[in-house]
């Protein structure tokens, strides 16, 4: 045993610091690995940002209310006016120090807007909203400019919006519907849909989009986290009512529930690609391991036994795969990590969102350049360890 034990170690020694004697079959071998964990990791990062910013946007403190038959789409909603205001005075809504309750009436179109880069026309999320909307969305600030007046044809732009799509910088001029819009402030909420959002007077885009006394939706401050009950049972009632309620937490979950379809094909044709790459760096591995063969029959010549022969070069693929895995890993993070995109999301509209690659993805990355090493090396390596000397000398 203590001499199979010493064998083993003797190779595998061997083995590790002749790696740098096949300088160039050795990069090629972790290149090829590292593009195809790189590939994979760039869809991955694509999917968890844009699971993170849906999933992240929402508080269980704010009440979200849409008209019955939305589907739970603003897009689809409509509210009359009339029927905020019944609302208003509904239990369980948190008031200010003036006794008036923190609502926000808001209204949602949908409007053109033409990436950067020359990348074709999508739309956008246009949002009507009164002086209440800043407050009802957690660590929202004006990055840029200033608020919008009201009564104005001003609006302002969320920083993803800005960085996605022409023509919303800050200053600038931009035609949305049958209206010239001025660009006077840019707004960040990180992290949340928000910020993929364009907002402007409610009682303007009320006029100008032609919706009448209605809105898309009202947010209200709950009393209590949480707690839709009281405002439920108002809801119930009052005949005049026919509207649905959620927490705004539990209305973006839905939303993220509809797009992961979206994000499972997407998985399928981050794996579906990075198949054709494996196949290449496969063959790579192949030959990398393959081309020692030879010396692995002269070990065995000189009385070394088949095990040696074959950790020895299992030990050689998994070190190159590893190190091709920490070359895709790295890669990836920096080149992918924090990189701005947007994509059809719930409404019809584009939500921005950043790529994401974290200790998942990561691993993920590992554990395919660990599967790479161990299916590019065990062929090379059995015949190494079993296949008659003679043959091996031949070869």
């Amino acid at each position: 045993m203590m001499s199979l034990i010493r064998q083993v170690v003797a190779v595998v020694d061997m083995t590790v610091s002749s790696i740098g004697s096949r300088f160039w079959a050795s990069l090629t071998t972790i290149v090829s690995v590292a593009m195809v964990v790189a590939t994979l990791l760039a869809f991955l990062a694509m999917g968890n940002g844009f699971r993170k910013t849906v999933e992240g946007t929402g508080s269980d403190d704010i009440a979200m209310i849409l008209g019955t038959g939305s589907s739970g789409s603003e897009l689809n909603s409509t509210m009359p006016t009339s029927a905020v205001r019944l609302l208003e005075e509904a239990p369980g809504i948190a008031r200010d120090a003036s006794g008036k309750p923190i609502v926000s009436p808001e209204t949602y179109v949908a409007v053109g807007a033409t990436r950067r880069g020359g990348g074709g026309e999508v739309n956008v999320s246009f949002r009507g909203v009164t002086a209440n909307a800043a407050g009802m969305r957690p660590g929202f600030r004006i990055a840029e400019g200033r608020m919008f007046e009201a009564g104005t044809n001003e609006l302002i732009v969320g920083a993803g919006v800005a960085r996605e799509f022409s023509g919303f910088d800050v200053g600038s001029e931009i035609r949305l519907g049958a209206n010239t819009w001025r660009v006077v402030g840019l707004f960040e909420v990180p992290g949340t849909v928000f910020d993929g959002e364009v907002w402007a007077d409610l009682p303007v885009i009320q006029t100008v989009f032609d919706r009448g006394p209605t809105v898309a939706a009202l947010r209200a401050r709950l009393e209590r986290t949480g707690d839709l009950e009281p405002i439920k049972a108002f809801i119930a009632s009052e005949p005049r009512l026919r509207v649905e309620v959620k927490t705004e937490k539990e209305h973006f979950a839905a939303g993220a529930g509809n797009i992961q379809g979206l994000i499972s094909i997407g998985s399928a044709l981050a794996i579906t690609l990075s198949l054709g790459a494996l196949a290449g760096a496969l063959n790579t591995m192949y030959a990398a391991v393959e081309a020692r063969t030879k010396e692995m029959a002269t070990l065995r010549a000189i009385g070394f036994g088949g095990f040696p022969a074959f950790v020895g070069a299992m030990t050689e693929s998994i070190l190159l795969a590893l190190a091709g895995g920490l070359l895709g890993v790295l890669a990836a993070y920096f080149i992918f990590n924090g990189v701005s995109a947007s994509t059809l999301g719930d409404g019809f509209t584009q939500v921005v969102f950043d790529f994401s690659v974290g200790p998942g993805q990561m691993l993920v990355g590992f554990v395919m350049a660990l599967m790479l090493g161990l299916i590019g090396g065990i062929f090379p390596a059995l015949k190494a360890a079993s296949a008659p000397l003679l043959k091996l000398g031949a070869d």
